[in-house]
């Protein structure tokens, strides 16, 4: 089983930007740490750019995709159509719990097409995520 995390605007400054909300730990120190803990494949990409973040969910070839859109959940049309233009399942994660924060983040567009949504965990949404593929799709 192969699975595909993506990271979109801003979250590659984890670790470095609002700690109270992200926390200290580089989400690249923490991808390594995931790849030790799950057997299975995973694959990690981030971009800033909304176009790179569509061209790799419509080139996957993964089984499962976690998405943490950033910004975009909130915003990108583009994005949510993609998500329901595939057939691999896709699962919505955020660190922080985006019904907590300004109100301008408690709308997802991306939310109605994907598999789930898992938020307010801190990095560890990404491995309950993760559990879900391990345990729902053969």
């Amino acid at each position: 089983m192969k699975v595909l995390i993506i990271n979109g605007p801003n979250l590659n400054l984890i670790g470095q930007r609002e700690k109270e909300i992200y926390g200290n730990h580089s989400f690249e120190n923490y991808f390594e740490e995931l790849k030790m803990k799950k057997t299975i494949s995973l694959d990690y990409f981030q971009s800033n750019i909304e176009g790179e973040i569509i061209d790799k969910i419509q080139s996957s070839n993964h089984n499962g995709i976690i998405l943490n859109a950033g910004a975009y959940t909130h915003t990108s049309i583009a994005i949510r159509d993609c998500i329901g233009a595939i057939e691999i399942p896709v699962i919505e994660v955020h660190i922080s719990n985006i019904s907590k924060r300004e109100s301008y983040r408690h709308t997802s567009l991306i939310s109605p097409v994907v598999v789930g949504c898992i938020f307010g965990f801190g990095l560890n949404a990404y491995e309950l995520a993760i559990d879900y593929f391990i345990g729902n799709l053969k």
